[in-house]
């Protein structure tokens, strides 16, 4: 589908271009549509292992800079400040690691409380779409249905 200033056209122009009515898209039409252009969701992140997500917490450069004076510590015979330093890094690394598997934890809980639905004309019938079945060409109809706009996003 080619890109446009789909704001700066009116109603009717949308509608021809979507090859879209008044009433909405038929069922078929829903249906081939969504077919060809896949459901309206945005990619899942790859979910990281505990360990890749414990050692990605080695990556900062000030945790970099403290293992670089463990390691100074250590040659210049200060064996207390070594293993001070090694226990601090290594106790803030399994912290930030429980934190960001619990917020991970937390975001996927939430996104399956989470069930978004739009208003639609479908045969030329108000019903309750799914959001991950819009397609182009769908008229969506605002929460006081006074009047419906066509979708006009680009997959």
């Amino acid at each position: 589908m080619e890109q446009r200033d789909w704001h700066c056209l009116d109603p009717d122009q949308v509608l021809v271009a979507l090859e879209s009515t008044a009433d909405g898209l038929c069922s078929i039409q829903a249906k081939q549509r969504l077919d060809e252009l896949g459901h309206n969701i945005i990619p899942e992140r790859i979910k990281h292992s505990p360990l890749s997500v414990l050692l990605h917490q080695f990556r900062d450069f000030m945790i970099l800079i403290l293992l670089a004076a463990a390691i100074i510590a250590g040659m210049i015979g200060e064996p207390q400040d070594t293993v001070a330093i090694v226990v601090i890094v290594l106790l803030n690394a399994v912290i930030g690691t429980v934190q960001e598997l619990r917020a991970e934890h937390a975001l996927a809980a939430l996104k399956e409380m989470s069930a978004p639905a739009a208003r639609v004309l479908r045969d030329g019938q108000l019903v309750s779409l799914a959001a991950s079945d819009l397609v182009p060409g769908i008229l969506y109809c605002w929460k006081p249905v006074t009047w419906c706009r066509p979708i006009c996003a680009c997959w």
